[in-house]
């Protein structure tokens, strides 16, 4: 009985050992299948270019496929909810935008916690918006805009990517600064918004650069202003809307996200691919010269900059009174 006791204990230990030997192999292969990045916009648009572009360098890194599936909805909450309920396995991942950071201070319940159900990746880059119209329209300025807007309330609106997003975040904040009042209309992404917009059924769009890029190069669209700070390094001669609106300032950034609880090794992995993809000169080429400043840092950084953002955002909303309609 002794011995079989015995026996017993020491098949366990190699049960044991062999269980911790084998989940790590399986974790140092990661991966070893195709990794997913959900994109919460349609087609088409800035973040979208960016995922494919990122998408391929990754895959080049990881030695698999990064598939790219678009599902657009509820101002990214429909995408982004789909990666929280998935597997903390590294195969699924989000490319999150400002929307991520404003919805929960305009949403007054999300399906998921913003600051529990994500695993911070790496921060892409972040850049400003674009004010633009389409090349017909007879607005040249930022103070055009203005004067119509007071002299006819309601009469103009301006696209957006979807509720919550930078484009319409850009938007209340001039309503709310500026003190007129402009209709919002919401699309399911940057693509439909900016078809819209020089078919001439919507007025003016806040656009990322990256979005905008293509119709200015094409002289279907014009700038009037860019959100940030200061003047763009790549639309040098574009106007900041605080030069006619003082105190109006924005940007949009571009990250990864994991689900939580993937394991701190896969997302070294992870991140490690994301750099090394970002630092490539197609990605340069074709996002730097679009207004897009490159982070690409630790994960740390990503949790940081957003916490950072949704705090801001949370003050802004509840002093504006922004609302996601």
């Amino acid at each position: 009985m002794q011995l079989s006791r015995r026996t017993t204990a020491l098949r366990l230990g190699f049960l044991v050992a062999s269980m911790a030997l084998t989940a790590t192999a399986a974790l140092a292969e990661f991966p070893d299948k195709p990794v997913r990045l959900v994109v919460p916009f349609a087609p088409g648009g800035g973040t979208d270019l960016i995922a494919r572009t990122l998408g391929l360098g990754m895959s080049r890194e990881l030695g698999q496929p990064v598939v790219i599936e678009n599902k657009p909805g509820a101002g990214t909450i429909i995408g982004t909810d789909a990666v929280a309920k998935s597997p903390a396995d590294g195969y699924t991942l989000v490319i999150s935008t400002f929307a991520h950071a404003v919805n929960p201070s305009l949403m007054q319940k999300l399906p998921y916690d913003n600051d529990k159900a994500f695993a911070p990746v790496i921060l892409i880059g972040k850049g400003p918006n674009v004010l633009v119209v389409r090349t017909e329209s007879p607005f040249k300025s930022v103070k055009d805009i203005l004067d119509a807007a007071r002299a006819n309330p309601g009469k103009l609106n301006y696209a957006s990517q979807g509720n919550g997003t930078s484009a319409h975040l850009a938007g209340e904040m001039f309503d709310n600064l500026a003190k007129v009042q402009m209709r919002h209309i919401p699309y399911r992404g940057a693509g439909p918004a900016l078809t819209d917009l020089m078919g001439g059924q919507v007025d003016m769009i806040f656009g990322t650069a990256t979005a905008v890029s293509s119709g200015l190069d094409s002289g279907r669209l014009r700038a009037l202003a860019v959100t940030g700070a200061e003047h763009s390094p790549v639309l040098k001669n574009i106007p900041t809307i605080a030069e006619t609106i003082p105190g109006y300032v924005m940007e949009s950034w571009y990250g990864l996200y994991a689900p939580a609880g993937t394991p701190p090794d896969v997302i070294t992995k992870l991140n490690a691919a994301a750099r090394k993809a970002v630092a490539t000169d197609d990605f340069r080429k074709k996002v730097e010269q679009e207004g897009l400043a490159i982070s690409a840092g630790t994960p740390a950084e990503l949790d940081a900059y957003v916490r950072a953002e949704e705090a801001r955002w949370r003050r802004i909303v509840k002093e504006n009174n922004i609302t996601a309609n």
